[in-house]
């Protein structure tokens, strides 16, 4: 799978050229104590290797060096302390590269390799890196009357890398399935125990109890608000007690084998809707279904986020939450004050996953089999929304799906765990 990726970006790439990534670092939380590891995914995806602080360069015109990994050496001491290394060896062995070196090794060996005419990099993520890379590049430029060769331009890795990932082959969907799973039973163990008086933080810990059971890991911090707390996008504290009467947001969700799922429901504490929580909620509920209809091969990523608008908007006029013209109202983003964000993302191996969301003239990117995206309105009433009837203030619904386009339409991957009213009720009842 990594060897063909890596095919896949070697015969896009011009001729005698070379492209060069970086590999994240391990990052220290405090003195000696480092935060756990997370591979770069560009890295991982071209590759498998996951150690920190290796890079990966890649050579369509060498001779016989296409695929060149720098690691960390074999060490017993920091073995002892760490655990077991690649080394040298096992890159070439158990990773498949043509020749590898000690990342000791780099100022000394990667600047052969850039002699070349072009270099795929990308600029900004690593400053002192970056520095490296340019200090190599001008020192090859000062030898040109001598005949050494150097990179006259720099094109990023994204324009390859990035494309290649927006595309989710038939091993990413099997993971990605699999995050979604765990899931799943991470909301139904939530639905079976909430009750009012419990606290926003044992519902994560339930999330995080179901993650680690399956060797799974949160995809992105756990957004668990209850009551207003929801009408907050990214509310991460995580800290107040639950109140009956009250609705749930729940946004939390998998990360499995380097892919991850991105899923949103919202619950009643007490197991029932009020009146006024269900007007609003099913008025969520036939935007997101409007906008998974909307998500098929041929439309554009926008047709999708103008239609959950449309039909938020008159949801919020037939409310009397907004007043006026829909299309007036549409126009002048009156919406906004109630709903503020797109309708979702791109997903795989990032929970906000890479890819363009425009084409190259700049329209909005046109939906192709295999792309995977969230779709996610909602609508957002603060408790000191100005002219609104005050059975609607404080609350905050959001519905997200993950989504799978298909040659045929799209597969919604996430649809067994429950989100119409007559759904939830009936599970949290039993």
């Amino acid at each position: 799978m990594f060897e063909q990726r890596r095919k896949k970006f070697l015969e896009q790439m011009k001729e005698n050229s070379v492209a060069v990534f970086k590999n994240s670092s391990e990052t220290i939380r405090n003195n000696d104590v480092t935060y756990k590891h997370r591979t770069e995914s560009d890295f991982y995806y071209l590759t498998g290797f996951s150690e920190p602080d290796s890079v990966l360069v890649l050579t369509p015109s060498h001779p016989e060096h296409k695929y060149i990994l720098f690691v960390r050496p074999r060490d017993p001491n920091k073995e002892t302390w760490y655990g077991k290394r690649a080394g040298v060896e096992g890159a070439m062995k158990d990773f498949g590269a043509d020749i590898a070196y000690s990342i000791e090794q780099l100022d000394e060996k990667l600047a052969e390799y850039l002699k070349v005419d072009s270099l795929y990099y990308t600029l900004g993520k690593y400053h002192d890196f970056d520095q490296k890379i340019i200090s190599m590049v001008s020192n090859l430029r000062s030898k040109i009357r001598a005949g050494a060769s150097y990179p006259s331009e720099i094109i990023e890795t994204n324009s390859i890398v990035h494309e290649m990932r927006l595309i989710k082959d038939s091993s990413e969907i099997e993971a990605m399935k699999k995050s979604l799973s765990i899931t799943k039973e991470a909301y139904f163990e939530t639905m079976k125990a909430l009750k009012p008086e419990m606290f926003e933080y044992e519902i994560e810990a339930i999330f995080q109890n179901t993650f680690r059971k399956h060797n799974a890991s949160s995809s992105y911090e756990s957004i668990v608000g209850g009551g207003a707390n929801a009408t907050i996008l990214h509310y991460i504290e995580n800290n107040k007690q639950l109140q009956d009467g009250e609705l749930l947001l729940i946004d939390a969700a998998a990360e499995y084998n380097f892919y991850a799922s991105d899923i949103t429901r919202t619950f009643p504490v007490s197991g029932k809707f009020t009146e006024a929580q269900k007007e609003i909620y099913n008025v969520v509920l036939k935007a997101q279904l409007a906008a998974i209809e909307m998500a098929q091969v041929g439309n554009r990523f926008m047709d999708v986020n103008n239609k959950a608008i449309e039909v938020l908007t008159q949801g919020l006029v037939d409310l009397g939450i907004l007043k006026g013209d829909v299309t007036e109202l549409i126009k002048t983003e009156a919406y906004k004050k109630f709903y503020m964000h797109k309708i979702g993302h791109w997903l795989g191996m990032d929970v906000h996953d890479v890819g363009r969301y425009a084409e190259k003239n700049g329209e909005s990117k046109v939906l192709k089999s295999g792309i995977m995206m969230t779709i996610e309105p909602g609508l957002y009433i603060p408790e000191d929304s100005e002219g609104v009837d005050s059975k609607y203030l404080g609350i905050g619904i959001r519905i997200e799906d993950d989504i799978l386009i298909t040659k045929n339409g799209n597969e919604n991957l996430s649809k067994d765990i429950p989100k119409t009213v007559e759904e939830i009720e009936a599970l949290m009842s039993r």
